[in-house]
């Protein structure tokens, strides 16, 4: 194949804010703080330095200590905890939901660019220390998103129920997925080896929260990645005096709503509420919001008056929860970040807080687009090449590629351009004739004009099915090959899981993209395994 990249802008997966963030069109300036290049982090250290209490390093590491107690974890991933502690280290981080067993392949992509652009870092800045760092996302309640995968095509599902938080969830009753799933496997040496991630991670912890730690670890920890569940009241602590000003003067929904006006020309991805935070129990996460002078917790006959729920926020800040607004505020009050790495819809809200975080003097990250990828095997590559197919071609919409090659294959001109030219100049002679005689043959001409281009055009279409059916094998194996490489007529990594292909390639698979990954040029890759 003749390249093994393209752009995210040609890639027709990316949406119109997306492209106009990555091409930095200026009406976008405002939205953001420092452009992802690797110079710009110079900047960014300085900033991130001079506004982060340090102060809250001791209690993140002694968390994570506190957190990580019960797995056993790489020497790497031990120090780059510890390094947490100086002020000379910051961090590079991602987030995602607990899907089940990673859900889609892109929760490996997040982390690998994670991973990835601190090697860049440290080779660019080597007097600071930068660890990847993975943010679960264990207080969203959103179950049905995360209680799946998808293998082979079949959806493996968790039939369980779950209204709190999704970390907080017992894994009691996973022994009949298991099962199922097995028997997808099969028996060989991978197959074994995923069974056993998959028993370790989720039968032998008690709620998804420690499951995906110890997933996500066993798969990265040789590469220093650090986990951080937020869920917990001493890291919370550091965030009381934010969701106070939130409960009182409900300062996010005021700045997003001004940022979302300067959006006005693309799809606005999230919007705010007049109080951005939940009320959260074991099986209970439901807003908050004001009224009639009290605050309530919604569908619930839970009421605070001011004094009282300050009081619990004092003492129980574990009670509150940030939504999707506040949740990055959190995020970069506890940890001492330079970078967000995300999806496309991900930057697209965050694209709508930095006003907020200016409101509340807090430092906005660099925000990166994750990378993406396609995994083709060397036997996909080769078809493709057979059929005379780029990459480019494959990521066409099913309808124009299928056109683009019936007339690349076709013995003859499927377009009728030069019969259009030749109507064009035979009704421009007529129109000046119409001139010199009686206005209605003006009429007749123009709607004869009519009437003969759409017969051209209705042809033309004719054509084209006909030649489609004519040529239907060859263009059978095209499409075909489109939907290996692009289930459901969605991209691979947002439907496969990463263990169909761990089954051919096994440990090799996470090295392959960890050496092929590059976070800051801004491509969609695409990996012959």
């Amino acid at each position: 194949m003749p390249t093994d990249c393209i752009s995210f802008q040609s890639s027709g997966y990316f949406s119109k804010l997306m492209q106009d963030y990555l091409d930095q069109k200026p009406e976008l300036k405002p939205l953001y703080n420092n452009f992802p290049i690797l110079e710009n982090f110079e900047k960014q250290i300085a900033e991130k330095s001079a506004n982060f209490d340090h102060n809250n390093r001791k209690v993140l590491v002694d968390t994570l200590q506190k957190q990580y107690q019960n797995i056993e974890i790489s020497d790497i991933t031990k120090q780059n905890i510890s390094l947490l502690a100086l002020e000379n280290t910051f961090t590079i981080t991602t987030g995602h939901q607990l899907n089940l067993f990673s859900g889609p392949l892109y929760f490996l992509y997040k982390i690998i660019s994670t991973i990835n652009l601190t090697k860049e870092l440290k080779s660019k800045y080597p007097s600071y220390n930068f660890v990847p760092v993975y943010w679960m996302a264990t207080e969203d309640h959103d179950f049905e998103e995360i209680n799946y995968f998808n293998f082979k095509g079949k959806k493996i599902r968790w039939n369980a129920e779950s209204t709190g938080p999704v970390g907080r969830l017992s894994t009691e009753g996973l022994e009949d997925l298991f099962e199922v799933y097995s028997k997808e496997l099969g028996s060989s040496t991978n197959a074994n080896t995923l069974k056993k991630l998959f028993e370790d991670a989720y039968l032998k912890h008690k709620n998804l929260a420690d499951a995906t730690r110890y997933l996500a670890n066993a798969l990265f920890a040789n590469y220093g990645l650090v986990i951080v569940e937020a869920d917990d009241a001493d890291l919370k602590r550091a965030f009381i005096p934010y969701a106070k000003e939130e409960l009182e003067n409900q300062t996010s929904f005021k700045a997003v709503q001004k940022s979302i006006e300067e959006l006005s020309d693309y799809t606005v991805q999230v919007n705010p509420r007049e109080i951005n935070l939940f009320y959260i129990e074991d099986k209970l996460r439901e807003r908050i919001i004001f009224e009639n002078d009290k605050y309530w917790v919604n569908n619930t006959k839970i009421s605070f008056s001011k004094d009282e729920i300050f009081k619990l926020l004092e003492s129980n800040p574990e009670k509150f929860s940030p939504n999707v607004i506040m949740r990055p505020l959190y995020q970069e009050i506890i940890l001492p970040n330079l970078c967000y790495i995300g999806g496309g819809g991900e930057i697209a809200y965050w694209l709508e807080l930095k006003a907020f975080f200016e409101t509340v003097n807090i430092t906005f990250p660099i925000l990166l687009v994750r990378n993406s990828v396609l995994l083709a095997t060397e036997k996909q590559a080769k078809k493709a090449d057979n059929l005379g197919l780029t990459w480019k071609d494959l990521f066409s919409k099913s309808e124009n590629l299928v056109n683009k090659i019936t007339h690349k294959l076709s013995p003859f001109p499927i377009d009728l351009t030069p019969q259009k030219e030749a109507l064009e100049k035979q009704f421009a002679y007529l129109f000046e004739l119409a001139e010199k005689t009686d206005k209605s043959f003006s009429g007749a001409v123009k709607a004869q004009e009519v009437k003969q281009k759409k017969g051209l055009e209705n042809l033309e279409k004719r054509l084209l099915k006909a030649q489609k059916r004519k040529l239907a094998d060859q263009l059978e194996r095209v499409t075909d090959l489109q939907c290996e490489l692009f289930p459901n007529n969605s991209l691979q990594e947002r439907q496969a899981n990463f263990s169909e292909f761990y089954l051919e390639k096994g440990d090799q698979l996470i090295p392959l993209l960890i050496q092929k990954l590059k976070p800051l040029e801004h491509n969609f890759d695409i990996i012959i395994i």
